[in-house]
């Protein structure tokens, strides 16, 4: 068989919507490279995928290739995700020019300290937390302007000038300025944006590829090109002595009527921009060559032909009869339904809630681990779903591979950070009182058996009960709860030894409650320092105090405080750490507001901690799941507002003002996700939609 170095250039191919993506490209690799030829030769091949989570699974599906003997891998990168330092992207000089960029939390405080200055152009009231809404809008706008390369601020006065609304107008004129402040201040702190520099490095790689063009063996897997930067590298690989690029699931039998009415929201929208800005006919595109199973093939490309005819465009979907027709005709020949054929193993859930869709999926998942090597993933883009599901995996004693993570704020650190930063924020309240007692890190400086029974204690004798409103209404509980009966106060020859003792009882819990109230206060007391009374304070003040104030309340005589520690414990600390360093220059804020920042940043923190997982299980989300195929493959969360996600609203700009400025409109999306969707239902094997 051909290899797809036997092609001429500039080489574009696409491997089929209905194939693994890749197990197909390790297999075409290895058969050009590995089989046979120089042992190195693949060792010396790059490969670019889009994510990190494609690279890895290549690495894997080449020990498959390979029939699980020893292989040298290529050199696979991935093009969304650059790091400094990693080949290709900077080997030596290429990034010299380029410097490094601000971290996304610096940034976030930057962009709202730059909010915060120009208030007054957009006629907003902020305070911290509305400024860092406008900042994330502001971060969103910048980095479309960056990855579109849009570079002409005088766009931007045309939309002042036009016939727009008066805050429209307002918006228009504090982009003008933000546009051009913000590379300023970047440029003063020696800085620039991640979007900025990976421009930056495209940019120069492919410069580089231009003027010396790589003799080895070159190809881009997996990339649609949605960047005009990436594009265009793509073009420069397709054109390379040994280069090429493989374009997934690109629908070569769709009408050519039907291929020019394809607009941003069909999933073929991005792939049909790539080839146009490439220069490229659509039929030019080869299909990856690899041996393929016939039986396999014919299952497969039904029910790619049904997905995508399913999915033409609204405006050429007038002769759905006759393609329908057309199928049935063409199936006819093979002897068999095209339609029933492409239905097989795919079936749909309607689910009623999401705790219902959640528990399906979870079944689903562990009925397939019932059969001896047969592998499952669950594709959804909703993280809230993906983390039930991972829960009720995990009642059973099965650990899924899942890219969502977990928030911060769910994280026992984050419960505590989040519940000391409310108690200094507000009066006393029992509940949260006893939910940070309760949190296994917290010891006040006692041993765990004395703590334990103190905190028993103070629960009985003051946390239960009629809500008290003060630490006084607290101690005074406590105090009342020692008080012998009043009986035996006026008659104290009632009294009996066991009466004597009960009473030494009451004082000892009493004393333990007062005593362990008395640390907690003291701790709290901390947090609350730099709020004298309603007064506001900087947040970089107000972060340093709850540190103090955690450290006292895990401080454990027996054993170092490990609340700091493991991944959730690091990522803690690295995000109060950035607070305190990065936040100069936001206003002050009170202590409620600066509750409820932490806990907005917490819930924004993912934390990925990895560890032992089932083998033959994944949670994927849809982006990392376009280069995955497993046996069973369930979609969950297909309703309106999850997959397709709901196009954000954006406060600075409206569609009219994006067009102008040359901005892609927010139906791209919904055209990426449709794109992602076709990937995964084309999947030969057993499909499961699980919808809400």
């Amino acid at each position: 068989m051909t290899s797809f170095l036997d092609h001429s250039g500039p080489r574009w191919f696409t491997i089929p919507a209905h194939r693994s993506f890749v197990r197909d490209l390790a297999s075409g690799l290895y058969l050009a490279l590995g089989q046979g030829h120089d042992p190195a030769a693949l060792s010396e091949a790059i490969v670019l995928t889009p994510t990190r989570r494609g690279a890895r699974a290549l690495s894997e599906a080449f020990i498959e290739a390979a029939g699980g003997k020893a292989v040298l891998l290529p050199q696979i990168r991935a093009l969304g995700d650059l790091e400094a330092g990693e080949p290709p992207f900077e080997p030596g000089d290429l990034a010299l020019d380029l410097p490094p960029s601000v971290s996304p939390l610096r940034r976030r405080f930057e962009l709202a300290r730059l909010v915060l200055d120009h208030s007054d152009m957009i006629g907003r009231q902020l305070d911290a937390s509305s400024a860092m809404d406008l900042a994330d809008a502001l971060a969103g706008f910048l980095d479309s302007v960056q990855i579109e390369e849009v570079t002409d601020p005088s766009r931007l006065d045309a939309l002042v000038e036009g016939e727009l609304a008066q805050h429209w107008q307002a918006s228009a004129r504090f982009l003008k300025l933000a546009v051009e402040a913000w590379p300023q201040r970047l440029e003063r702190l020696g800085l620039c944006d991640v979007a900025t520099r990976r421009v930056g490095l495209l940019r120069a790689l492919r410069q580089r590829w231009l003027d010396c063009p790589p003799q080895g063996v070159l190809v881009a897997a997996g990339s649609t090109g949605t960047a005009p930067a990436t594009a265009e590298l793509l073009a420069v690989i397709a054109k390379a002595p040994q280069g090429a690029v493989v374009l997934p699931g690109l629908d070569r039998d769709l009408a050519e009527a039907a291929w020019r009415q394809v607009g941003e929201q069909h999933p073929q929208g991005a792939m049909k921009r790539l080839l146009e800005r490439a220069e490229q006919e659509r039929q030019s595109v080869q299909v990856w060559p690899v041996p393929t199973d016939p039986d396999d093939e014919i299952r497969g490309q039904w029910r790619r032909r049904l997905i995508n005819e399913a999915l033409r465009p609204a405006e050429a979907t007038s002769d759905w009869l006759d393609q329908i027709g057309a199928l049935r005709e063409e199936g006819a020949k093979a002897g068999l339904d095209p339609i029933l054929e492409g239905l097989k193993g795919l079936c749909l859930i309607k689910a009623r809630t999401e705790e219902e869709t959640a528990t399906a999926a979870a079944l689903l998942l562990r009925e397939t681990l019932e059969t001896e090597g047969r592998t499952a993933a669950l594709v959804t883009p909703d993280q809230g779903l993906a983390r039930r599901v991972s829960a009720k995996l995990s009642r059973w004693g099965i650990e899924a591979d899942s890219s969502a993570g977990s928030p911060l704020s769910g994280s026992p650190v984050g419960i505590v950070i989040a519940l000391t930063a409310q108690l200094a924020s507000a009066k006393v309240d029992p509940v949260r009182l006893l939910a940070l007692l309760k949190m296994g890190f917290v010891r006040l400086g006692l041993e765990t058996e004395a703590y334990e029974r103190a905190r028993r204690d103070l629960e009985h004798l003051a946390l239960r009960g009629a809500h008290p409103h003060s630490w006084q209404a607290l101690e005074a509980k406590i105090a009342k709860s020692a008080e012998p009966d009043k009986r035996r106060q006026t008659n104290q020859d009632l009294e009996t030894k066991a009466d004597l003792e009960a009473d030494q009882r009451r004082r000892q819990r009493a004393d333990r409650a007062q005593d362990l109230l008395h640390r907690l206060n003291l701790a709290l007391g901390k947090a609350m320092a730099p709020f004298d009374g309603d007064e506001a304070a900087s947040l970089s003040q107000a972060i340093e105090a709850l540190v103090h104030a955690i450290d006292q309340l895990t401080d454990d005589p027996a054993a170092p405080s490990t609340v700091w520690a493991g991944a959730t414990g690091e990522a803690a600390a690295a995000l109060l750490a950035n607070l305190i360093r990065e936040s100069d220059g936001l206003p002050t804020v009170t202590a409620k507001q600066s509750a409820a920042l932490i806990e907005r940043l917490l819930a924004d923190e993912t934390v990925r901690t990895g560890g032992a997982t089932h083998p033959r299980l994944r949670i994927l989300g849809a982006i990392e799941a376009r280069l995955v195929r497993a046996d069973r493959l369930i979609l969950a969360g297909l309703e309106e507002g999850v997959w397709p996600q709901a196009a954000p609203t954006d406060p600075f700009l409206s569609r009219p003002m994006r067009k102008a400025l040359g901005l892609p409109p927010p139906e791209r999306r919904i055209g990426l996700s449709a794109h992602d969707f076709a990937q995964a239902a084309c999947a030969g094997g057993l499909g499961k939609v699980v919808g809400g």
